[in-house]
């Protein structure tokens, strides 16, 4: 059974490849497609890194596999190239203004726009005042490997949310797409960790973007520096390396 099959791999290295067979009472549900549910069956739900080839779950990007109760399961892996999903949150950078729409860098395979329309109490008279080069915090509202994906930088309702242009006085750099899961986890361990030695903000982007911004421009390259790390450390080298900086030894 798939699903038996996979809780004694959480935890290990998967490679593209592997396979897990299925019987026929087991439905696996993908992210990305919809499917009848069947009477009796166990619902496992496929993220990044797994797909379904008929009775089997194949394995298509290497890393370690990973499980969410009740039965997510998906790979997490150290990619850095981005493909932009719908609904997710990423930081852009506006690289052209193109009549009523904004161009944006969103780390994808081709640019992304963003209509000027898009920002919450947008009118033809009033404006948003965007331009080259300033970083965005917007949302996919259309990505489609078939069609340009589409931004914008306010909720359902019409509100910000907290989207919009920022950046001002801060730094931005890139990091793995599996670091910037961590970060967003409802554990926090990272940013909680971070919190300890001095106040900072923090933006994440899950096209592997971060925005720090601190006090001072050391602070701010302290904290930078102190994240890249923690890609490939355990909790406890984590937590070692802080407290040698806040007693002031790095």
């Amino acid at each position: 059974m798939v699903h038996c099959a996979f809780q004694g791999k959480v935890g290990e290295v998967v490679l593209p490849g592997d396979m897990f067979s299925m019987e026929e009472e087991t439905m696996i549900l993908s992210l990305t497609t919809e499917s009848s549910s069947r009477s009796g069956g166990e619902k496992v739900v496929c993220g990044p890194g797994l797909r379904r080839d008929g009775g089997r779950v194949l394995v298509c990007k290497s890393g370690l596999l990973r499980h969410k109760a009740p039965n997510v399961y998906w790979v997490e892996s150290q990619q850095r190239r981005y493909v932009p999903a719908k609904g997710e949150c990423v930081i852009g950078i506006v690289t052209a203004k193109s009549g009523d729409v904004f161009k944006v860098d969103v780390g994808g395979s081709e640019q992304a726009s963003l209509s000027y329309l898009s920002f919450e109490g947008a009118t033809k008279r009033n404006r948003p005042n965007v331009q080259v080069g300033d970083l965005v915090y917007c949302q996919l509202l259309i990505a489609n490997k078939d069609m340009e994906p589409e931004l914008v930088c306010m909720d359902s309702s019409g509100r910000s949310n907290g989207m919009g242009v920022f950046g001002a006085g801060g730094l931005m750099f890139k990091v793995s797409l599996g670091l910037v899961r961590r970060l967003l986890s409802p554990q926090k361990d990272i940013v909680k960790d971070l919190e300890q030695l001095f106040p900072f903000e923090l933006v994440v982007g899950l096209n592997g973007r971060l925005w720090v911004k601190t006090s001072s421009v050391q602070r701010t390259l302290v904290i930078a520096n102190l994240l890249d790390s923690c890609e490939n450390m355990t909790a406890q080298q984590r937590r070692a390396l802080f407290r040698k900086v806040a007693e002031g030894a790095l």
